[in-house]
């Protein structure tokens, strides 16, 4: 559960109204203005008795009860619009930003947090924040205004009755109080609790397949009901102390009314207080009730939105990936390598070094295979050449220029990524494709269609390159998975193409047909990839061998037999058939 260890205040709440604040203003009038309606209206009722008891003409005065109802109607319906309003363009603002954050998000953000959290925020806590803008805020001050009207004009008509009901009500005022910052601490957690349930959940329907044929239904069952189980508990409990401002609200309230009419009463009968000033109290009494059963529950509803804004905020407020000014070396300059790295070092966090004093250089198109056992840092070497990540000492320099100086499009528009999951996007192939080059012509589809051996795939889907992939490409096989996500790459004609072992799902014919693609792709630029298969390697111009965070040997696959033990035994401990090495031998795969 990530805790953002922060309480956003008013002030806060305030700030992300941004432009909207002219509009909660102008709300904020419309509800005074209702308010002073609705203050007027004991007044004229009492005006009206009076004109009964001394036989007074009444009609002016019921004329104007029935203005001031109708207008307080007006006013409060044309608030409650513009606040509803206001609410969803604050909201919408919002998602916006977080959206932004989200995407820009950096990397190791993104893989310190859980997916399904992030998703609560962006719905659950913005639909709380857009309750307590659109209805906690301009309820509480108008309730205010009605609550402090009404006190001044009970004091005018009489100040005895006025203390009697204000001792009662500040019973209730004392417990809303003490009860509001259990109410927001309860909230936060549930909210808390409501965002690892998603998390759970997002996380088993992501690997469902993996869940079925493990057998793992009752146990993802179990476990995330364990998480729901929690959220139960948590809402129970902001629940219940939500539960206890009502009934303290109104026993309090309807036992001042039982005491005002019970000394009222003694009043009237002794001749100090007159019936329409008795009558006119009550009202005004009852008023107290409704505006400070509306303060208080918006009170607590703007607990539940400053809880909800303090998640959104830690969002908002996370790194993002740090772009650079930097300008790009003039066409002019002298000839650098396409890639290199010098003296890296990085980790994942302390005591987790991945790579230590990594150097290599990438001097022009051709094909590097990147080979060692698992953990050597094989993909931490494509993070930090993507910069996904900064390495923590040495250089990463791309086209000359040091990765954290080159803006981060011109970065990745020479550099691009195919991933050894090779996600593919909900939508169409073609969508898919002009994922990364929207401008790309449907010439230039085609070509990287017939390197990438899509051609014959394409055609005989239903409804061409327009055919649906289903949610993450679950409507395609692995291998066509991952050839579109190579020609996704392609479209970009990038200088540096990152493969992450991009033939590990595909056939024989297939994968011949895609290292045929490769070898072609590296006559124009740089290619490398991450092999674990020796049939990969062999073709290679060059093979760097990782070991230990380390470059430990490089050179063409008969050098590193000859020269390096662990080259050799990498080989020989893998399996691999004959045939498919170029000449004979019965080396093994790496």
């Amino acid at each position: 559960m990530d805790k953002t260890g922060k309480h956003a205040g008013l002030r806060d709440l305030l700030a992300f109204a941004g432009p909207h604040r002219a509009a909660i203003a102008g709300a904020l009038a419309l509800g005074l203005l209702g308010a002073l309606a609705a203050l007027a209206q004991p007044l004229l009722v009492g005006a009206v008795l009076k004109a009964i008891r001394t036989g007074d003409p009444v009609a002016g005065p019921a004329a104007l009860l029935v203005v001031l109802f109708a207008l307080d109607a007006v006013f409060s319906g044309l608030q409650g619009y513009l606040m509803g309003r206001t609410g969803e363009g604050v909201v919408f603002g919002v998602r916006r930003a977080l959206v932004g954050r989200l995407l820009r998000m950096t990397v190791p953000e993104h893989d310190r947090r859980r997916t399904g959290d992030l998703l609560s925020r962006v719905g659950t806590d913005t639909t709380l924040l857009k309750a307590a803008l659109s209805q906690s805020l301009t309820s509480i001050v108008v309730g205010v205004v009605i609550f402090v009207g009404a006190l001044v004009l009970m004091a005018l008509i009489d100040p005895l009755l006025l203390a009697v009901a204000l001792a009662s009500i500040a019973v209730a005022a004392a417990v809303v109080l003490f009860v509001a910052t259990r109410v927001r601490e309860a909230t936060e957690e549930a909210q808390e609790r409501v965002g690892a349930l998603g998390a759970a959940l997002e996380r088993a329907l992501r690997a469902i397949r993996t869940v079925k044929i493990s057998h793992a239904e009752g146990r993802e069952e179990e476990a995330i009901s364990g998480e729901a189980r929690a959220a139960y508990d948590s809402g129970v409990r902001a629940a219940a102390y939500e539960a206890l401002i009502g009934p303290a609200t109104n026993v309090a309230l309807q036992g001042s009314f039982v005491l005002v009419l019970g000394v009222g009463g003694a009043r009237l009968a002794s001749g100090s207080l007159a019936l329409e000033d008795l009558v006119a109290f009550l009202l005004y009494l009852l008023y107290l009730v409704g505006p400070l059963v509306m303060v208080f529950a918006s009170f607590t509803e703007l607990q539940q939105g400053l809880a909800a804004m303090g998640r959104i905020r830690d969002v908002l407020e996370v790194p993002v990936e740090a772009d650079s000014p930097g300008t790009v070396p003039e066409p002019g300059a002298p000839a650098a390598p396409l890639a290199s790295l010098e003296r890296v070092r990085f980790g994942y966090g302390p005591g987790r070094p991945v790579l230590e004093d990594v150097s290599f250089e990438l001097p022009g198109p051709g094909l590097t295979a990147l080979v060692g056992p698992s953990g050597a840092g094989k993909s931490t070497v494509f993070a930090l050449l993507s910069r996904f990540y900064d390495a923590d000492g040495g250089s990463v320099r791309v086209g000359g220029a040091d990765v954290r100086r080159l803006p981060l499009n011109e970065l990745r528009t020479r550099v691009a990524y195919v991933e050894q999951d090779a996600p593919v996007l909900a939508g169409t192939v073609r969508q898919n494709l002009l994922y990364a080059n929207p401008d790309a012509s449907d010439d230039e589809i085609e070509e990287v269609l017939g390197l990438a051996s899509l051609r014959a795939f394409t055609e005989r889907l239903p409804d061409g390159l327009d055919t649906e992939v289903g949610d993450g490409g679950t409507l395609l096989s692995g291998g066509e998975r991952q050839r579109i996500a190579l020609a996704r790459m392609l479209l970009r004609r990038p200088r540096l193409l990152l493969l992450d072992e991009v033939t590990s799902q595909l056939d024989a014919e297939n994968e011949r047909a895609l290292k045929e693609t490769v070898r072609e792709v590296a006559l124009r630029c740089a290619v490398v990839v991450i092999a674990h298969r020796l049939s990969t390697v062999v073709g290679a111009d060059r093979i760097l061998l990782l070991d230990r965070g380390r470059v430990s040997a490089e050179g063409t696959h008969e050098e590193l037999l000859e020269n390096s033990p662990l080259y050799k035994k990498l080989v020989e401990t893998q399996m691999i058939e004959a045939e498919d090495l170029p000449s004979g031998g019965s080396h093994r795969s790496v």
